[in-house]
């Protein structure tokens, strides 16, 4: 396997480059992309490692969405084809009656040639691939769907809140969501250090701003706390001590632990969490830096529940 399989490409100071999104198609409301909304016609394709891919399994559980999109997950070890329909039978996606994620990516464009990625949104009567645009994905879930959310569903983007969502995703998606794999791909001692330092000031900056408020934006669940929760439940199983983010754990920053747990506990969080895939994907696949292949045993996941 080589760095640039893995997303680990790296820039002229050794710091990591994330892959920009190779398909960026949305699925409207209205069908003026050309993806109209369409109940049975979509299939999201996630894997339980993956936190970009867990937001959106997140997101389609709150709204009550799973009867209009339907979910394929793939197998949490990848091999030199990427990810793979392992966990379903015949090794074949039931519905897309594929094998790999990457038959769907070239069958839409033959010429593609960088790292199939998850989560994406495929069009179930051609097997193209619509977007792997996972920051568009859950907001399109949040406004596009709408008219198919459950009963109650909660807004995720509520217009009076989406400038400030905006802006804590903003800094959360440099420092948090991407910071922990700026770390632990960096490939020069300088690089690794600015983005350590950069990830846990930000962590502070949030342990502040959580001491007296129950969620991140306003006062109800938003699409700004999904984000973070899914860099937060990994976390200590993985990006401690696998990527090197060392400062200190989770658990030693109460207030930051405390939401963690919280969220952990509501409806679509903690039950979507799959602490198994999470280490195995990591510890198996990342083989530059864990070349052993050997997952760690802890830490008790118990604590998540206590």
């Amino acid at each position: 396997m080589t760095r640039a399989q893995f997303g680990q490409e790296s820039g002229a100071r050794g710091e990591f480059v994330r892959q920009p999104n190779r398909f960026t198609d949305r699925i409207t409301a209205d069908g003026s992309s050309g993806w109209p909304v369409e109940p049975g016609r979509y299939r999201l394709i996630w894997s339980r490692a993956c936190p970009w891919a867990h937001r959106s399994r997140i997101v389609l559980r709150l709204l009550g969405l799973e009867h209009a999109i339907s979910i394929g997950t793939v197998d949490p070890i990848r091999d030199d084809k990427g990810w793979r329909f392992t966990l379903d039978e015949h090794d074949r996606d039931p519905v897309l009656d594929i094998g790999y994620l990457a038959d769907a990516y070239l069958g839409t464009d033959p010429d593609f040639d960088g790292r199939v990625t998850v989560p994406a949104l495929i069009d179930v009567p051609t097997g193209k691939v619509v977007t792997n645009d996972y920051p568009q994905i859950t907001l399109d879930m949040s406004t596009q769907w709408r008219e198919h959310h459950r009963p109650g569903a909660p807004d995720l983007y509520p217009e009076a809140l989406r400038a400030e969502i905006d802006e804590v995703n903003d800094r959360v998606f440099a420092d948090v969501n991407n910071g922990v794999y700026r770390c632990g791909f960096a490939s020069s001692q300088r690089a690794y250090e600015d983005a350590h330092d950069a990830l846990f000031d930000t962590l502070d900056w949030l342990e502040t701003r959580l001491t007296d408020r129950e969620f991140l934006v306003g006062e109800q669940l938003t699409e700004a706390d999904i984000r973070l929760f899914t860099t937060l439940v990994r976390f200590d199983a993985v990006y401690h001590g696998h990527f090197k983010c060392n400062r200190n754990k989770l658990t030693e920053m109460p207030a930051l632990w405390t939401y963690a747990r919280r969220l952990f506990a509501r409806p679509g969080f903690g039950e979507t969490v799959d602490f198994d895939h999470i280490k195995r994907h990591y510890y198996c696949t990342h083989d530059v830096i864990n070349p052993t292949g050997i997952v760690p045993k802890g830490p008790d996941p118990s604590v998540w529940t206590t």
